[in-house]
């Protein structure tokens, strides 16, 4: 899938799963779960205090691929450097999401055909982002700065596309949604520690399939 085909597809479906810290067979089984659920779009992220964190990303990314193949769009997060971003399109990621803006990193990103999507907080590294050739601007953390911060930043600088991250639940999407965010990453409502704990993958799906619920009712 080229980049343009996963801007598409994240403009369409509005979702996607950002992982941290889960790996192996439970990953397997969350992705299952959020497959049946309707969630297309994983993002595993690099553990940025672990010194295997490329090989570790690497193997669960493969693993992923060889599981689900073309069915799931698998993108690397929390992306700091250009080795990552290089390390992430030898794995098979399709597009990189980083909490900062690194000019290098999306330069980087773009010329290897990935989608680009940076975290930005203030107007300056909104702007700085979008000059660069990023795809989507993660306004980060969007959950912590409040529905009125992100309207106020988003009424002058409203000719990009902004992701929506932290605290995202059935209620705060729509609310997100409503604000003309194009789309979300979804991580704790749909990871939860304790239902993985116990098992509990059928809620998880149950909430996926509410969330992508949401996401049709504003796909145009």
């Amino acid at each position: 899938m080229s980049r343009e085909e996963v801007i598409r597809q994240l403009e369409k479906e509005k979702l996607l799963l950002v992982t941290r810290g889960i790996y192996d067979e439970e990953l397997l089984k969350l992705a299952e779960a959020m497959q049946a659920g309707g969630i297309r779009i994983f993002e595993i992220t690099y553990n940025q205090k672990d010194p295997d964190t490329l090989e570790t990303t690497s193997r669960n990314m493969k693993m992923l691929k060889e599981r689900f193949g073309d069915s799931l769009t698998l993108g690397t997060g929390t992306v700091l450097t250009v080795e990552q971003v290089r390390n992430a399109k030898e794995c098979g990621a399709q597009f990189i999401v980083s909490p900062s803006f690194d000019e290098e990193v999306v330069r980087e990103t773009l010329r290897l055909d990935m989608m680009a999507v940076p975290g930005c907080m203030t107007p300056t590294e909104i702007v700085q982002a979008d000059k660069a050739g990023a795809d989507f601007i993660k306004l980060f953390p969007a959950g912590t700065l409040g529905f009125k911060y992100c309207r106020d930043i988003m009424a002058p600088l409203n000719h990009v596309r902004y992701l929506a991250t932290v605290g995202i639940n059935e209620e705060t999407f729509r609310q997100y949604l409503e604000l003309g965010f194009a789309a979300a990453g979804v991580s704790s409502y749909l990871v939860d520690k304790n239902l993985r704990k116990q098992g509990n993958w059928v809620e998880l799906t149950e909430r996926a399939k509410r969330l992508v619920a949401i996401a049709q009712e504003y796909t145009g």
